[in-house]
């Protein structure tokens, strides 16, 4: 897996333990809806930090907390 497919399934879970929608994390964290469906659609793989910190601030988690989560052990290399 990629690192832009863990950050879409880790966006997925938070927003299924939160019982949140994409929507819902929109509104809260300030990202455009277009943005969030970019990235959990997989058509944007490259999300910025500043754009995971705002989806954090809106899930109200920190990045540590972000990030330390399974789905992100084991990353594909990304240079090719």
């Amino acid at each position: 897996m990629n690192a832009g497919e863990a950050v879409r399934r880790r966006i997925l879970a938070l927003c299924a333990s939160k019982r949140i929608t994409i929507n819902k994390l929109g509104t809260l964290s300030g990202v455009t809806q277009s943005t969030i469906n970019n990235v959990v659609s997989g058509r944007n793989n490259s999300t910025t930090i500043a754009t995971i910190k705002k989806l954090c601030d809106g899930l109200e988690i920190s990045l540590i907390e972000f990030f330390a989560d399974e789905v992100f052990e084991n990353l594909e290399q990304e240079l090719v």
